[in-house]
């Protein structure tokens, strides 16, 4: 179900946003800070909290074979939110991610809200 034309911006492609999932690992220190990120944009753009999948990768098998690219993960309809791609290899590690030149292991809401208000 799609939520009221709501869309994500990929490259220069924009669909609609019908699934976002949220991978990390146990004991990342970044996951809770970009879920809570994640939470409160979706209420800001009411997307149902349904739509939402909240995964679990427990060890190197499962990041194999979700193509885990590390923790912590947006995916919207299996896209990766920081690349725009889909994700390919795997990372069983803390994520980095670079915004406005300083790395983090956070994603900040106002990028998440960025690639989500499209």
């Amino acid at each position: 179900m799609w939520n009221r034309g709501k869309a994500l911006e990929l490259g220069c492609n924009t669909v609609p946003i019908a699934m976002i999932e949220f991978q990390f690992f146990n004991d990342c220190p970044n996951a809770d800070a970009t879920l809570q990120n994640l939470k409160a944009v979706m209420r800001e753009l009411d997307i149902a909290e349904h739509q939402l999948k909240i995964s679990v990768v427990p060890d190197i098998d499962s990041a194999k074979r979700l193509n885990f690219q590390g923790s912590p993960s947006i995916l919207i309809n299996r896209m990766d939110i920081y690349t725009g791609e889909e994700p390919t290899g795997f990372s069983y590690a803390c994520r980095l991610y670079e915004f406005d030149e300083e790395q983090t292991g956070v994603i900040p809401a106002g990028f998440i809200r960025k690639k989500m208000a499209k």
